[in-house]
Formats: C-alpha cells, structure tokens, sequence
C-alpha cells in the first residue's frame, strides 16, 4: 500500500505558474469515482494538500452553492406522473411539482427554468426547489427595472375591476386606472379584455406589492411630439377637418388628427345655446376655424359659428322700428327676456314694454322661456347690433278713451295692487291705476297706514274723483260710494244738544265720550267739574252739551260744567225778565230759592 501511494505521489500533477496550464485536469466526477472514501475515512489513506485544493476548486467552479431563496437555472432532466427533476448542477437535483407548470403544458425533457432553492436538502437528502416563486422574483426584477429604466412592457389586460382593469405583467396583476387607458375618455372598457397591449411602470408600491401601469403615457409621449409638429403649421384663420371628441357643458374639444382644439359655447352657433349637445355629438367630423393658439401651452381656440356670416349681417334690410316681428323668448331676467327674431338675432324686451301697467314686475309674471310672442321693434341699431322691442305696443293704449271709460264721478270696482304711506293703488285693468289717499278710505275711521283697512288682491268699489289725462293720472274715492254720516252727525250733534253718556277714558288735559261707533268727542279738563266743584271720574255717567261739532276734522267737543252753568244763567235770565216785566227787582230771596231748586234737581239726576 505503501508503494502505490509513493507511487501515486510521484504522478504528476496539475500545477500552474505564470508560464504554464495544468496538463491534465480531470473531472470532479471522476475524482470522486475512483477515490476510496473508506480508506480515506480510516487514515489508511491519505490525500495531499496540493490535491484537496485542486478538488475543491473543481467544486467551486463547477457546482452551484445551493443557497436557500437564491433563484438559479435548471434543466429538465425528467417528467414523472407528478413531479419534474430538474438539473440546477448541484450535488444533488431538485424536484418542482408539475402543479407549477400549468401555464406551460408544452413543458419537456432539456427546457431551461428558473427555480428557487426552497429548502437545500429534506429529510432524504433531496433538493427542493420552487418554479412560480422563481417567476415571481424574476418578474419583480422585470418591473423594478423597466420602471428605473423607463422600457415598455406587455400586459394582457385580463378583467375589468372598478376604477379600471387588471393586467398581467411578468405574471404579476398590475392596476390599470380607466383613466390611464387612452388619451380620450373610455366609454367601452370591456373591449379591451383579453387584448395584450403595451403599458409603463408608472408606480410601484414595494410594501402593498402594488404596481399601476398606464397605456396613455406611451400615447402622450407620442402626442406630445405630434402637436408640436402640428402646431408649428397652424394659422390663425386656417380652416381644419377636426373630430369631436368630448362635449363638457362649457364647450366642445375636437381632434384635429393628434392634438385637440377648444371650440368655447359662445363659438358654437349665432344662436344662444344652454349646452353644446345641442349643437355637435360625440365623434361627429366638422369643419372648424383656428382662432388662437399658444405654441407653448399647445393651447388652440377653435370657432364653429365663424365659417357662417353673422346674422345681424344677413338681417333684412326692409326691418325699421314700428314693424312687427315674432320670436322665441330665449334668455329672462328680471329687467326683461330676450327674444330671437332671427337665427342669432335677438331683442330685448324691457319689463316696463311687456305691459301697460304702471305696476313694475318682474319679466317672469309675462313671459316664460320658449314661448312664442310677437312684438314691434322700438329701436334697430344695426352698427351696434342691438334691438329693443314692446309686446304691450300689439295692443291699443287704454288711456286713448280714458275719459268716455272712466269720466269723473263714476263709480267703477278695482283690485288693490299695491300701498304707500299716503295711499293705495287700485288697479280698474290692465294699464289703468288710480290712487286712493288715505283720507278718502273711510268717512269715519282714524287710519295710520292703508294696510289696516284693505289687502292686496281685495276688490274695492271706488269712484273718479279727478282725471288727469296728459299725467296718465286717476284720483279715486272709496269712501264716496257711500253716505257721508258726518252729515246726519251735524245734526245730531250740534253745539247745544244735550246728551248722556259715560266717561271712557282720562287722557291728557282732559277725557274722552264715546256716543257712538264714529263720534267720540272730548271734554277739556275745566268742563268736567261737577256742580259741587268735584271733577268726573272714569265710568261715571253723566249729562253733556256739545260745545263744538267739525264735520270736515271729525271734531266734536262736549262739556258737563256747562250743563249747571247754563242752567243757572238761565234762572237768573228768567227772574230778571219777570222783575223787569213786573217792574220790580227781583229779591235774592227769590232768586236763591230758584238755585237751590235748581241744585236739588241736579244732584237727584246724578245721584240717579
């Protein structure tokens, strides 16, 4: 033994300097084959150094360290029933469940994959290794790269999902945002199941493990160099073939083959408009005037209604002020409605010509959007472009017979309209007002502002009281439809009646009686001094004499002290007239006793 291995020592072996190659290099596998592990496990036999090393760069070079979750490739070297045995130049080889193949049916014997050392070695010294969790890795190292890099990859778009579509890149679902499909809006997303399309790895989330990808990106990029192109060619006043392509509620935008132009609503038509759809509708071809554009927003206005002339420009030429025209109301505001005579010619109706009422209201008590009227121009300023009209004007002015329809002194019903502080507007028609000041509301009643005696909307009797035709102005009356009873007051309560009635209320510098509903009149402070020089009191009752009745202020003042003073004036009057008829002075004796009488009675009347 110990010669074979003296003689094994003086084989040559493979030795390398700077000058030479190792003669001979044999194969790991070969080593091994002939090599005498038991022997060598004894201490019978022994290697040199110099060899070991030689065998374990052998190794090195040619075996791959099978490191746990290191993604290698391998070759098919078998296909069994359920599993295949893979070949990644290892000790030993590695067995992936064919339930990792699915997607590639077509697999066999010598295809090169990507596996993953799952776990080095189980409990039968076999080597584990992972397909799909190799295919994840390596498509992540895909994405990673082509968003650093900023590569185009290919996706199949697989399914719609809310917001967008899910694609599948590198086997990894990737989002697909709806708005990142297209440059214009997607009205259609399931037209692009199943398509394979190109995208860019616009985001990636590592911690979520979420990539969004976007297909409109590579289409911007690509458009971007079109309208620069385009724009650079473009004149203002040039007339282009466009497509519309989107209609929002401000205006219409129109592809004109690669860069997109902005037609405003107020370049649409003539003719106002409320919405654009009205006019174009999606996909649409038309032809369209370049108004403006900015080369370096790529901004470009477009003009629709500019390829036709302007209407005020085609208007008739016979059309003067007094003519009649039809129209349709268009627009309404307070002050009036426009009215469109002609396609983009319109008028303005101002409330005060909508009707003959000097009653000023609001355009929307006439007229409503979308009704057909006929009117008369008042005024036609071709240059300015502007024309108002009248709709009251149809119809004749009803102060032409003002003075045959309501003569002074006629009695007529009209509708309250409106008050002031001074009066209220009774309205008899249409266009025919009259004022009823407050003084000629009620003969009777004390009225601080109209709306205490009448509504709107109430029907009132009235009579002309002053016509004035050229002030297109009417007086009126309620009051005078009825019996002033002021007049048959003048009579009942004439200074020097006598009446009785109670004190109803002490007020300043005196009280007040009421005789009835209309009269109250007032008594001063020095006229309630009762005849035993005692002064009235609320609630008492007592016997006045009017002192000053005003039919025109409705002013009636009473007195109760006048009632005894009066009396005994009387008395004395009386005993002078007999003593001068009886040619005698009357004594004090008698004229005393009259008095007392006189106190006697008095006092029996209020003591009642």
């Amino acid at each position: 033994m110990a010669e074979e291995l003296k003689n094994e020592e003086q084989q040559p072996v493979a030795e390398t300097t700077e000058n030479t190659q190792p003669k001979e290099q044999i194969s790991p596998e070969e080593f091994l084959e002939n090599f005498d592990w038991h022997r060598y496990e004894e201490g019978i036999e022994e290697v040199e150094d110099e060899k070991l090393k030689i065998f374990e760069q052998l190794v090195e070079d040619n075996f791959v360290e099978t490191l746990d979750n290191d993604v290698v490739k391998g070759t098919v070297i078998n296909i069994t029933e359920d599993d295949a045995i893979i070949d990644i130049n290892a000790k030993s080889e590695g067995v992936i469940s064919l339930n990792e193949f699915r997607y590639n049916p077509d697999l066999k014997v010598g295809d090169i994959v990507d596996v993953l050392i799952d776990v080095r070695e189980d409990a039968e010294g076999q080597l584990i290794l992972s397909h799909r969790k190799a295919r994840v890795i390596r498509a992540w190292e895909r994405v990673n790269k082509a968003q650093e890099e900023g590569t185009i990859v290919n996706g199949l778009v697989k399914c719609r999902t809310k917001g967008g579509m899910i694609v599948d890149v590198f086997g990894i679902e990737a989002f697909l945002p709806g708005s990142q499909i297209d440059v214009k809006p997607i009205r259609d997303y399931d037209a692009y199941v199943g398509k394979t399309m190109e995208f860019k790895v616009v985001k990636i989330n590592h911690e979520f493990k979420n990539i969004v990808v976007s297909h409109k990106a590579l289409i911007e990029a690509d458009i971007e160099e079109q309208k620069k192109e385009i724009i650079g060619q473009l004149e203002k006043g040039q007339v282009l073939e466009g497509v519309v392509k989107n209609v929002t509620s401000y205006g219409v935008f129109v592809d004109l083959g690669g860069v997109d132009g902005l037609i405003h609503i107020t370049d649409l038509s003539w003719s106002r408009i409320n919405h654009p759809n009205e006019v174009l509708d999606l996909d649409q071809k038309l032809n369209v005037v370049i108004l403006d554009f900015d080369e370096d927003k790529t901004r470009i206005q477009l003009g629709l209604k500019q390829l036709s002339k302007h209407p005020w420009e085609a208007l008739n030429e016979n059309l003067k002020e007094g003519d009649a025209v039809k129209g349709k109301v268009t627009v309404l505001a307070d002050y009036g409605a426009f009215v469109e005579v002609e396609e983009g010619v319109e008028g303005l109706i101002h409330v005060s010509e909508m009707s003959w009422s000097t009653h000023l209201r609001s355009a929307q008590d006439f007229v409503k959007v979308g009704d057909e009227v006929e009117a008369r121009i008042l005024s036609l300023d071709r240059e300015e472009r502007k024309m108002s009209l009248g709709i009251k004007q149809m119809t004749p002015d009803p102060w032409t017979d003002i003075t045959s329809k309501y003569p002074v002194g006629s009695r007529h019903k009209g509708t309250v309209r409106n008050f002031t502080n001074f009066g209220v507007f009774v309205e008899l028609e249409e266009g025919i007002d009259g004022l009823i000041y407050i003084s000629d509301l009620s003969w009777t009643k004390k009225i601080k502002h109209p709306s205490e005696f009448c509504k709107a909307g109430e029907e009132l009797e009235v009579i002309v009281l002053e016509l004035d035709v050229d002030g297109r102005k009417l007086s009126l009356g309620h009051k005078q439809t009825m019996t002033n009873p002021w007049d048959k007051y003048a009579k009942e309560f004439a200074v020097g009646t006598k009446h009785t009635a109670e004190v109803t209320d002490i007020v300043d510098k005196g009280a007040t009686i009421k005789f009835n509903e209309d009269v109250v009149a007032f008594i001063p402070s020095r006229h309630l001094e009762k005849e035993d020089t005692t002064k009235l009191k609320k609630g008492e009752e007592a016997q006045f004499i009017i002192i000053e009745f005003n039919k025109e202020f409705k002013r009636v003042v009473a007195s109760h002290s006048a009632i005894h003073k009066n009396e005994e004036a009387r008395i004395v009057k009386e005993a002078q007239a007999r003593a001068k008829k009886e040619d005698s002075k009357p004594t004090l004796g008698d004229a005393n006793a009259q008095l007392q009488a006189l106190k006697d009675r008095m006092n029996k009347a209020n003591n009642g």
